[in-house]
């Protein structure tokens, strides 16, 4: 018996060393298995409750089940209603499921949509589920047709990302800032959109970024609009399928399908400009000068006094101060020149200026503002001072100059553009505080020839910029010429009676062979007037030219060598600069039209280049360079961006599409043309 039961005890010992071995082992195997091809495919839908295009639907939560486990990213701004609903829904995801509960009632025989955009990713690989979209009734029937299209900046065709694009079918012109849209969609990161089951009739379209949340826009807002009437239709068309056989072999299908239209529908939106007027900011950062930022441009200076029961009360600023401003009137810089009203360290001032009140409404207000200046502490010096010559001689010419004291607060000048000298551009002297004059006798300019410096005659104008403390000089420069600027003392002084030390400054003239010039030929652009720019790569203008109506050409000269990109607007006003449209006028104006030239151009030095730009021949969404795009679209894992155009590469190929994505007719913004081929309309 003793050894029967040393055998049972000897088998349990053996069993259990096989239970903790296998769990060992289970272990150390958990997680991902190594190998096999990373999953790409994004979540497949499995079924939901209530279905797909369900009626007499009542329940208010909405589950939808799905073949892995998902996530939600930003459902909050993502994930929309049609019609637009005053409670957010509640959306989450556990797991392979994901709940929508209702928290508005849900309305009689409404057809009600879910957009979940690209919201919905798998857990593990976050693979997006782009465009899924449900749909159900409380009503018999289900209403079914949809208008799909794309949203872009207007001023330089970005995509426009989660940007509310919706329709109304009541026509009135008070619609579009009293009431919330009908159908609503959100745009995706491509700047796609697609309203679904609307009913038949005619509708107006908008996209607004909706910053309050009330389903309509607000003149602050971004907008676009179409300003044709649409009516969607819904037509038969023949779908071609491949399908697979088990041996490999593939055969392609045909079945019908429909196609709902219009899907080329192209909003550009743009922005009024309508700030609420009122001043952002007052400061005296130094003794003898005062600012004011306002919010928006405006059209009258402020009325500024010394306020009631301080000294010199009543004094108008134009007693005591001098004027430098942008040409908006909303950035306000002003230079105090009294010398009592400097020494102040407290000023109080009576300040009239447009606001806007609670009524929406610009008017005059008073405001009574203190200035505060305290004197930085100095730091003491330990160091010995050396000695400093009083006056300096001349080794050619035996002139003595004499020197100011080293303690001696004195006007500081300088020279825009330093030792190199732009070819097409006027000479720039500029002082650090408001110049008061200017002695002629005492500037000087000369140009070498051979070894000796012969003068220059010259003239002087005020900055326009800046007419306070710039001057600046017009003259024929000599290409590849060497320039001397030199400026004797006391011969330029502030308002503050200080004046400047001697000031020389040498520089050299570029020549025409350190320069590009492009030319674009403009077919089909003769009567019109046009403004081409020329961008860096972060799509900032950095050469401008306007190409007057009559001609057919433009030509930009004096460039730097380097890597460009180029834009268009058609200068409808004219007036040299882009302008917005307006959604309320009478007759509704939508923004100048913008193009992108669609590749890049690579400038060299003593280049002349001529290129052909045939504006309408790439489709709007398809023109703007991927490198210079800031809303890139997401890229899928492993996938390359678009293949960027070089100075020796043609227009894209016309059929060339960046992100289409097969089989997505509802996502796709047209097929004309075999672009994209998105609807200007009168835009």
């Amino acid at each position: 018996m003793a050894r029967q039961g040393k055998r049972i005890r000897g088998g349990m010992y053996m069993l259990l060393w096989l239970v903790v071995s296998c769990l060992l082992a289970a272990c150390a195997n958990m997680g991902r298995p190594e190998g096999g091809a990373r999953d790409e495919t994004p979540p497949r839908f499995m079924r939901s409750d209530p279905l797909p295009g369900a009626t007499g639907v009542k329940k208010t939560r909405l589950n939808v089940f799905f073949d892995e486990n998902i996530q939600l990213e930003d459902a909050f701004n993502k994930v929309v209603v049609s019609p637009a609903q005053k409670q957010p829904p509640t959306v989450m995801a556990n797991g392979r499921r994901l709940s929508v509960e209702f928290r508005d009632t849900l309305l009689p025989n409404t057809t009600y949509t879910i957009d979940f955009a690209d919201a919905i990713k798998d857990l593990n690989e976050g693979n997006i589920l782009d465009g899924f979209a449900l749909d159900f009734s409380t009503g018999d029937t289900i209403d079914s047709l949809r208008i799909s299209g794309m949203v872009l900046q207007a001023s330089n065709l970005e995509p426009a990302q989660g940007i509310l694009v919706g329709v109304y079918s009541n026509l009135s012109d008070t619609a579009l800032t009293t009431l919330p849209f009908e159908r609503i969609a959100r745009t995706n990161q491509y700047g796609h959109f697609t309203i679904r089951n609307l009913k038949e009739g005619t509708y107006r379209i908008f996209a607004v970024n909706d910053i309050n949340r009330d389903y309509h826009w607000d003149r602050s807002e971004d907008i676009a609009f179409y300003d044709t009437l649409i009516v969607p239709t819904v037509e038969p068309i023949e779908v071609s399928d491949t399908l697979y056989a088990s041996n490999g072999e593939d055969s392609i299908v045909q079945r019908q399908g429909v196609r709902f239209l219009p899907n080329d529908i192209l909003l550009a939106w743009f922005n009024l400009g309508y700030t609420p007027l009122y001043m952002v900011d007052h400061k005296r950062d130094e003794r003898r000068k005062i600012n004011f930022t306002f919010s928006a441009p405006v059209d009258s200076l402020p009325k500024i006094t010394i306020a009631d029961g301080a000294p010199g009360a009543g004094r108008d600023i134009s007693e005591w101060a001098l004027l430098n401003s942008n040409a908006t009137l909303d950035t306000l810089e002003y230079w105090i020149s009294d010398p009592d009203v400097i020494a102040a360290d407290s000023l109080r001032l009576s300040v009239s200026y447009l606001k806007t009140d609670t009524a929406d409404q610009i008017g005059w207000t008073t405001d009574t503002i203190r200035f505060f200046f305290r004197e930085p502490k100095k730091k003491k010096k330990e160091e010995k001072k050396e000695d400093v010559p009083l006056f300096t001689v001349d080794s050619i010419t035996g002139d003595t100059t004499f020197l100011p004291p080293p303690d001696m607060e004195y006007l500081r000048l300088s020279v825009v553009g330093g030792s190199t000298q732009e070819l097409n551009k006027p000479f720039v002297m500029s002082a650090d505080v408001p110049i008061a004059s200017v002695d002629s006798a005492g500037v000087h300019l000369d140009i070498a020839v051979d070894t000796l410096w012969e003068p220059v005659k010259i003239w002087w104008r005020p900055d326009s910029a800046n007419p306070l403390q710039r001057r600046v000089i017009d003259i024929p420069w000599k290409a590849g010429a060497k320039y001397r600027f030199s400026v004797d003392t006391l011969a330029v002084t502030g308002i503050y009676g200080t004046w400047n030390r001697p000031f020389k400054q040498e520089f050299t003239v570029k020549q025409p062979e350190d320069y590009s010039n492009l030319k674009f030929v403009l077919p089909g652009l003769d009567s019109i007037q046009a403004v081409v720019q020329l961008l860096n790569n972060s799509d900032e203008p950095v050469y401008q030219a306007v190409k007057p109506a009559g001609t057919g050409a433009v030509e930009l000269r004096f460039l730097n060598p380097g890597t460009y990109y180029a834009r268009l607007f058609i200068d409808s006003t004219p007036n040299g600069k882009w302008d917005t449209g307006n959604p309320t006028d009478s007759v509704l104006l939508q923004p100048e039209e913008v193009y992108y030239f669609a590749k890049k151009l690579e400038l060299k030095k003593n280049w002349d280049v001529e290129q052909t730009w045939n504006i309408d021949e790439l489709a709007i969404d398809v023109q703007k360079p991927y490198a210079i795009k800031k809303n890139k679209p997401k890229l899928k894992r492993g996938e390359q961006p678009p293949v960027e155009q070089d100075e020796e590469t043609d227009y894209l190929d016309e059929n060339y599409n960046p992100f289409d994505r097969t089989g997505r007719n509802e996502r796709r913004t047209g097929t004309t043309g075999g672009a994209t081929g998105l609807r200007r309309n009168t835009f």
